[in-house]
């Protein structure tokens, strides 16, 4: 018991530092060797006294990710998903990101990039920036929709 206490001591803490997924938190408790039953009460007791919420981490993430590493929204759903999120969750943090801010940032990463392409031939550009675009997880519909509004390539 004295082994689960200071388990719950240690992931309060780490969750109070910043938001934490359920997968977060059981990733890093390696060293306290809890069995499955104790990590499942203690994750239990981290949500109900507010500690992990996966909808707030889901919506904290997402924001995060599409204003500092401007990913798109694929790619933040794929992600989430890997730390085990509900897709609910995952839904709802998606749709927090304004349509409007997503266009711009998606228009504004290609006029960047488009920038090192100077001189390659249209059809080599255009292949180039639509995977460029689509590894940073937007939708193929909208990267394409770009291009043709842009045609600087």
């Amino acid at each position: 018991m004295d082994n689960f206490l200071q388990a719950l001591k240690w992931a309060q803490q780490y969750c109070s530092k910043a938001e934490r997924c359920a997968g977060d938190v059981l990733n890093k408790l390696g060293k306290y060797k809890l069995d499955e039953t104790s990590s499942k009460r203690l994750l239990e007791n981290l949500r109900k006294e507010n500690y992990l919420n996966d909808t707030r981490y889901a919506k904290a993430y997402a924001i995060d990710q599409f204003r500092f590493s401007r990913w798109g929204k694929i790619k933040i759903r794929y992600m989430l998903r890997l730390k085990g999120l509900a897709e609910t969750d995952i839904q709802e943090a998606l749709e927090q990101i304004p349509l409007d801010e997503y266009l711009d940032l998606l228009k504004a990463l290609i006029d960047e990039k488009q920038k090192h392409y100077a001189g390659s031939e249209a059809y080599e550009t255009k292949a180039r920036l639509l995977r460029f675009a689509y590894g940073r997880g937007f939708e193929p519909d909208l990267i394409n929709q770009c291009l043709d509004s842009s045609k600087n390539y």
